[in-house]
């Protein structure tokens, strides 16, 4: 009987491609696992479902497990989905620079997780501060920011690829790109409860090494006609040409990291823009460090 993981998730979009890959192919049942997919709708939300037991992992960004873990409490990072931004700012017409960003409703996915510390990032290069100089409105993920754009809810709102191009298309500006403000960083890991950990050594492991070679799949252009489908009907099912740019723009910058190993560049990069949004302390640096489950360098 296959072991099911229940697996959670704000919007389950773009960056879950690995995922997507290894369910078509296969992998997951070839390893005697089983996903139940559990869409949160946020991803604080997402944290809080393996917090609270209703998740047994999740892919989610790993701000909100770094501040359990610092706290005394049971999340873990277990692996890395993805280290890298594939992301614009996104603006409506007549803000055409991020300093014109200045008094503008920025959408967020959350207030101390991913979009917003991505934010923060961005606009402190040009000497914009929250919250004297900007509001951040919770619109939601991704899908709900691009409704909130369209409705005029919004000024603005770091949006993914193919997302950037489909609002460019339409008119909207691209004011700057979040890669060039973060070069790398955990964008999405995988978490779980230490708990869960110690109990389910083995099952991990088999996830692990499910995931890591959808990693690799998806790496790979020579097998787009495997993952270019994919990506398309889980971004922009209507727009197959959008879909092709999205997916080269966002592997070029090298989002999936192989044998989902956390980098340590990457995870100094995730807790030095922590720091910067006041969300932990300067001397918990190396002690937030510990939210990371430490794995074989050779492991993949």
């Amino acid at each position: 009987m296959a072991r099911t993981i229940r697996l959670a998730g704000g919007a389950q979009g773009f960056n879950w491609l690995p995922v997507f890959v290894a369910e078509q192919e296969g992998l997951f049942a070839e390893h005697g696992l089983e996903i139940d997919y559990l869409r949160m709708g946020s991803v604080d939300k997402a944290t809080a479902a393996v917090r609270d037991g209703e998740a047994d992992l999740a892919i989610t960004p790993p701000e909100g497990a770094i501040v359990d873990s610092l706290a005394g409490g049971p999340l873990r990072i277990v692996g890395s989905n993805s280290e890298r931004l594939p992301m614009s700012m996104v603006a409506r017409a007549g803000i055409s620079t991020l300093a014109d960003l200045r008094g503008a409703r920025i959408g967020t996915s959350s207030l101390t997780e991913g979009t917003a510390i991505y934010t923060r990032a961005m606009l402190e290069a040009v000497d914009l501060h929250y919250p004297g100089d900007y509001e951040f409105v919770l619109s939601g993920v991704h899908t709900a920011r691009w409704a909130a754009l369209e409705n005029g809810d919004i000024d603005a709102a770091p949006q993914p690829a193919p997302w950037n191009f489909l609002a460019q298309e339409r008119g909207y500006e691209l004011v700057g790109e979040v890669s060039d403000a973060i070069p790398s960083i955990i964008f999405a890991a995988l978490i779980a409860s230490e708990g869960w950990i110690d109990r389910n050594p083995e099952v991990l492991e088999r996830l692990l090494a499910v995931l890591s070679q959808a990693h690799a799949v998806v790496n790979d252009p020579a097998n787009d006609e495997i993952t270019r489908p994919i990506y398309q009907r889980i971004t922009t099912p209507d727009h197959p040409e959008l879909a092709r740019r999205g997916l080269d723009y966002t592997r070029g910058l090298g989002m999936w990291p192989a044998g989902l190993q956390v980098s340590p560049d990457a995870l100094d990069a995730t807790i030095d823009v922590m720091l910067r949004a006041g969300l932990i302390a300067e001397d918990r640096r190396a002690d937030a460090r510990n939210a990371v489950v430490p794995r074989p360098a050779g492991e993949q």
